[in-house]
């Protein structure tokens, strides 16, 4: 007998059809002797229909009311799954985030997990009940209900998971499993059996979102084993653990995945896949002097607006090296209100102007494998040299190489260097179910 929880993605519970698939599996799951947790998100596209009708009521919503309408969502697919497998003849149980005691700070929108106290959830399963919990929420020590941030169930699961100290926190979506890229863009992507936690940080990072980053960093602080798989088919997903040899996972892990990694060295691709990301923008400040503390002071600006940097280049001059340009890129929804920090700072900081591009895309190369194999930026750049597509950025880490494109040019890019290292399936193409890819 396994303790799993189990996530299920908007696209999985959709309608009342993919409800009662979902309710058959965790039955399944249940009457198999295991003890079954379920975290589902709010059904199909509930979470935007709620933001535009709060969109044409008003430009500017209370947070903390944005956060208990947003709420909402999941918990009408927690009581509807929970009828949906009572019906089936298993007792199960549906919880808020509140009731499932995940216990959030104030940052409504955003709010991160500071506790977890789980305790009717674990009363739940002793008894023989399934526990179905609402994702995405918790509740502040102020009593407010909060949500975590788009993808936030992920890290409900994760969270709930690591409490209980479950085996396996399966998460299903509506592709079967996590692929060398997007299958969308790249039809001949593969499944990648297994995957490190560190390869899929990089992933999630950098613009993956078959999984939410904050939920794979709380799946390698906890060691809680991932088994991302699709809701839509009885395949084998993938599996991200850095500790594959769980002793408690036998007959739930394929045997394969539960070898010593250190054994198979020789079989490690050099490329574990490909991310790409369409949401950041680029701003670039130019001749501001190049003196001590002057980027400190830029950035400083910067946080103070609660913008998240990712690249940052800065390029000197030769003629003169007494300015500098320095670019960095950020998520879209943070670019108006740094443009409009750093022009009121102009004065201070010196520099002549600011210039915003919006249209980039950016390409990450991730695996561990390129720690040891050399050639691997000269094969990144020659892939696309040859289709044509030029490098506006750079920035590199042990396991990963980004760079940044033309937005119109990033889908070529993307197949161009998936094809470069070899990565294409030859047997079939990859299955996107639902169409959402959570």
């Amino acid at each position: 007998m396994a303790l799993i929880v189990q996530k299920y993605g908007g696209s999985s519970v959709s309608d009342v059809a993919a409800m009662k698939r979902v309710a058959q599996r965790v039955v399944d799951t249940h009457r198999a002797g295991h003890k079954v947790v379920v975290v589902v998100s709010a059904m199909g596209d509930t979470t935007d229909e709620l933001l535009d009708t709060a969109a044409a009521l008003t430009d500017q919503a209370p947070v903390r009311e944005m956060d208990i309408l947003l709420s909402a969502g999941e918990r009408i697919s927690m009581a509807l799954l929970s009828m949906a497998v009572n019906e089936l003849g298993v007792p199960a149980t549906a919880y808020t985030g509140a009731q499932a005691g995940i216990r959030t700070d104030s940052h409504h929108g955003r709010a991160q997990i500071v506790g977890m106290v789980p305790e009717r959830i674990a009363r739940a399963i002793h008894d023989g009940q399934v526990a179905i919990v609402a994702g995405f929420q918790g509740i502040s020590d102020d009593d407010d209900v909060t949500t975590l941030g788009r993808g936030g169930s992920d890290t409900t699961a994760v969270a709930l998971a690591a409490a209980l100290n479950a085996d396996v926190c399966e998460i299903y979506t509506d592709v079967d499993g996590l692929f060398t890229a997007d299958p969308r863009i790249v039809p001949t992507a593969k499944r990648l059996r297994t995957i490190s936690q560190e390869e899929t940080l990089e992933m999630a990072a950098h613009g993956a979102k078959i999984l939410h980053l904050r939920a794979v960093e709380f799946a390698r602080r906890y060691g809680v084993p991932l088994h991302v798989r699709s809701s839509f088919s009885e395949k084998e997903g993938t599996w991200i653990s850095d500790s594959p040899a769980h002793p408690d996972l036998k007959g739930l892990v394929p045997d394969a995945a539960l070898a010593d990694p250190q054994e198979n060295l020789m079989e490690q691709p050099i490329v574990s896949g490909i991310a790409h990301d369409r949401s950041q923008d680029k701003i670039t400040v130019t001749n501001i002097p190049n003196t001590p503390g002057c980027a400190a002071r830029l950035f400083a600006i910067v946080a103070e607006v609660g913008a998240n940097i990712d690249m940052i280049v800065q390029n000197v001059p030769v003629l003169d090296p007494s300015h500098a340009n320095i670019t960095f890129t950020l998520p879209e929804g943070d670019a108006q209100k740094t443009l409009e920090a750093l022009e009121a700072h102009r004065e201070e900081l010196g520099f002549n102007e600011l210039r915003y591009n919006p249209n980039i895309g950016k390409l990450s190369l991730i695996g561990a494998g390129m720690r040891t194999n050399p050639g691997v930026s000269a094969r990144l750049f020659g892939a696309l040299s040859q289709a044509g597509i030029n490098i506006d950025l750079i920035s590199t880490s042990e396991i990963r190489i980004s760079v940044v494109t033309k937005l119109e040019d990033l889908d070529r890019a993307v197949q161009a260097v998936h094809t470069a290292f070899g990565l294409d399936a030859t047997e079939s193409e990859a299955v996107v179910y639902g169409g959402t890819g959570r």
